[in-house]
Order: structure tokens, then sequence, then C-alpha cells
């Protein structure tokens, strides 16, 4: 890597020893005796310097008041100030701003030496983690949204638009496996906030109480166990992005206080009084209808408008089976690289069987079937054996006294699979809720909230 030292100073005699000295010790050294000629030379990005060593008072201004405006151009870059007539204030604004450090003239060049590479150090190893993360984001462009159906098409063309736009809020819809959570990559990393935090949270995972201490944070004593102060996620995604998964099954209650955050731009933790202002782009997901359940009083109708500034919608598998000829080979790739194994060749049989299957679980379903076929291969051929593919998932999931048999395939939903299991418990308790409750090892209102959310038939005693 190319080390870039831009040294500004008008002092001639002094410019021409410290580019010698430095350029002797290895350093790629530009001097510069204006900030016009410098602003001209960042500008057009003629050089992008790893470290700015400079006088603080040029002819033609102020380089405090330069750094301040050109920090954003050069962000990488440390910045050293070398000068004969520093100040207190000066020192104390120069570090605000970001500055490595502020010497004063004459500075003896040992000293000089050890910060030059103490403040490289710093700049370099800056460098390597912006261009980790570049790299890492250049995964989720919109291109990263596999499969060239009509539908495919016009989900890549939605994403490009909004990753140019600065939308608040957003909505992704669809079924279970579809890749909601690839498309908020997509939206975060593309956008002008990539660079910002991306925070996420399954509302579906936690509890109510502990969604709202999580979501809020809390102070000290704001509750039993509440033994310090904590940083809830709307805060940590300050500037950032909050991926709020399963969003239809967060509680009514916590949806007026998500909706009066996103309104107010104020969070306030658990038992403060204080509020905090927050910057958020929040991208809201469900397998759920929201329209729907906004319509049925189920989702806060004025949140899902609040929401829904723009909607993704997503299709299922078997609504885009030709996306197939671009997944599976994708995903044979990408096992065949973990596995250490080498198939190539996918038999006319396979292809035939892997798009008569109507993929309930999605493109997570399709993931896991590849995965087991590569991992059992034998040899180059993708084993059609390991397929299994035949029966759908209302067929195998059955119960006998004792024990239920759910597909762990990726073939059923995990909202199917609830279900399954609540109405189970409930025939076998005689549609008791309270006795239902007991043999799941739940509450009553938990397992009420549930039976609602599913309509299913139950006596309430």
């Amino acid at each position: 890597m190319i080390k870039t030292l831009l040294i500004i100073e008008d002092e001639k005699l002094l410019g021409f020893e410290l580019s010698r000295h430095y350029k002797q010790m290895g350093w790629e050294v530009v001097l510069a005796t204006t900030l016009n000629e410098v602003k001209e030379l960042l500008v057009s990005k003629t050089i992008e310097p790893l470290l700015i060593l400079s006088d603080m008072n040029l002819p033609d201004g102020n380089a405090l008041d330069f750094m301040e405006k050109m920090k954003k151009l050069v962000s990488i870059a440390e910045w050293i100030f070398l000068t004969g007539f520093g100040s207190v204030p000066d020192s104390v604004r120069a570090l605000r701003l970001g500055a490595y450090d502020f010497l004063e003239k004459p500075c003896d060049l040992d000293r000089l030496d050890l910060v030059i590479t103490s403040a490289a150090r710093s700049a370099s190893m800056r460098r390597r983690v912006i261009d980790q993360t570049k790299q890492g984001h250049r995964r989720y462009s919109p291109e990263a949204f596999v499969g060239h159906s009509s539908q495919a098409h016009a989900v890549r063309q939605l994403l490009a638009k909004l990753t140019q736009v600065p939308f608040s809020a957003l909505i992704i819809g669809g079924e279970t496996g579809t890749g909601k959570g690839l498309i908020a990559r997509i939206l975060h990393y593309g956008g002008s906030r990539a660079s910002q935090p991306m925070i996420e949270v399954n509302c579906a995972a936690l509890p109510r109480e502990l969604l709202e201490s999580e979501l809020f944070g809390h102070e000290a004593g704001a509750f039993t166990g509440a033994t310090g102060r904590h940083r809830g996620l709307l805060e940590q995604a300050d500037g950032g992005t909050l991926f709020m998964d399963e969003i239809g099954e967060m509680p009514l209650d916590l949806q007026a206080k998500l909706l009066k955050v996103i309104e107010d731009h104020q969070v306030r933790r658990l038992g403060s009084e204080k509020e905090i202002s927050v910057d958020v782009q929040i991208i809201a997901a469900s397998n759920r209808d929201l329209e729907s359940m906004a319509k049925a009083g189920t989702f806060r109708a004025d949140l899902y408008h609040r929401l829904n500034v723009f909607c993704v919608n997503l299709p299922p598998l078997r609504e885009a089976v030709d996306d197939l000829d671009e997944l599976v080979p994708l995903f044979v790739a990408e096992y065949n690289a973990k596995a250490g194994q080498h198939v190539k060749q996918i038999p006319a049989e396979v292809w035939q069987k892997l798009k008569a299957h109507d993929w309930r679980g999605n493109v997570r379903e399709l993931r896991n079937v590849i995965e087991r076929c590569v991992l059992f291969a034998d040899d180059t051929i993708f084993p059609v054996q390991w397929l299994q593919l035949g029966k759908p998932a209302e067929n195998i999931m059955t119960a006998d006294t004792t024990h239920l048999h759910l597909p762990l395939d990726g073939s059923m939903a995990l909202d199917d699979m609830d279900k399954f299991i609540i109405k189970t418990a409930l025939e076998r308790a005689d549609n008791n809720l309270m006795a239902a409750a007991r043999a799941l090892g739940t509450t009553r209102e938990t397992l009420r909230y549930r039976v609602k959310k599913y309509q299913l038939n139950h006596v309430d005693v």
C-alpha cells in the first residue's frame, strides 16, 4: 500500500526539509503551500493522503477551518498540526475536530517522527476497516437478489431506486423464507446509511417485557433485575437502520410507543424522564398481511400507514420457478466450497423434481435441500435420492398420544408448526384453554394470544 504524506507549509525551506526527510523514510510526499492548491488535489482525487501535516496559518486561510470543511472528503487521513502561533483554544478546537495531534514549532524531529509513525498506524488501521466494510457491502447490492424471473427483475428494479432515496420507513412482505433479511441488508448497505449501524430484532422471539426493554432501553432500577443502564436498540441504531422482523407479532401497546418514536424522533428509556433524539430508518418485515391485520384491529392502523412509505413484496418461489435456474447452481457452489465437495452435474430428473415441488419454505427450504444433497454426494453428480421432496408438509405433520412429528427440512413455516402444536394441545384438552396452557408449560395469557392469532376454537375457563 502506498503511504502518501501531504505536507501543507508555506515556509519553503521547512517544507523542503520535511519533504526530503520523509521521502527518505519511504513516504510518498506531496508538498503544497496554499489551501487552494490542497483543495484542488483532494477534490480531483489526485492524491489520497494517509496523513496530512499542516501549518496552522496559510496565506489563503486558516487550516483548522479548512479541515472542518474537508473532513468528509478525506475521512481516512489523520491530521497533524505544526504551528509557531499555537494557542490553547486552537489546540482544543483541533482535537475536537478530530486532529491526531497539535505541535508547536520548533518541534524536535525525533518527536515528530514518533507522532507521524503513530498517526500512520492509526490511519492504516482505519483504512483497512473501511476497505473491508466496503468489500462486505458489495455483497448486498440489488444484484444479490438472484433470479431471472419477471418477479425477481421487478424487485431488483425497485431496490435500485430505493437505495438512492433517503426513506424513513418501509415494509417488506412475503412468505417465510423468501429473503426478507437479505432485502433489508441490501437496502441498508446499498443506501446512504451504509457506514452506520444496522441493528436487527425479531419481534416474535422475545416476550413483551423483554422486547420493550430491548427496543427502548432502561435505566438502573427501572424494574426488578435492572442493575444498570441499557441503551435500547433504537438508540444503538441512531444514524443507521433498525430492521424489525416479524413486526406483526409486536403487542399493540408497544406499537403505540414505537409510533411515537418514529413521529417525534425521540426515545425515552424505561425509568427515565429524559428523551433522547434518534435518527433511525425503520425497515419492518412480516410474513403476515399487515394491511388486513390493520383493518381487523390486530395491528395498529396508524403505525401501518406510517411504516408503509414504501412496500417491497417478495414473490414465493413456487410463483417464480424460473429463478431455480440461477439459485440452484449458486447454492451448489456455496456448499461445494464449504464442504470441499465437487458436485457439478445436475441430472434432468433433479431439475424436474425441483420445478414440480411447491416450496412452502421458499428459498430457505431450497437452501436446506441443496445443502443436504451436496453434503451426501459421492461424486460430481447431484444425488436425486437425497432430494426427499415427495410429501407435502401437511402429510408429514403427525401426532400420537405422547409425541408430535414435524419436518425440520425448511419445508414448513414456523407459524404453521406453532399452530399445529397449539391446535393439537387444545384438541387433547377438549379445547380447554387453561388445561392446554398447563400441558404446554405456558401461561393462559400467552396461549390466548396465540389462539386468537391462529383463530382456533377454545373454551376460556
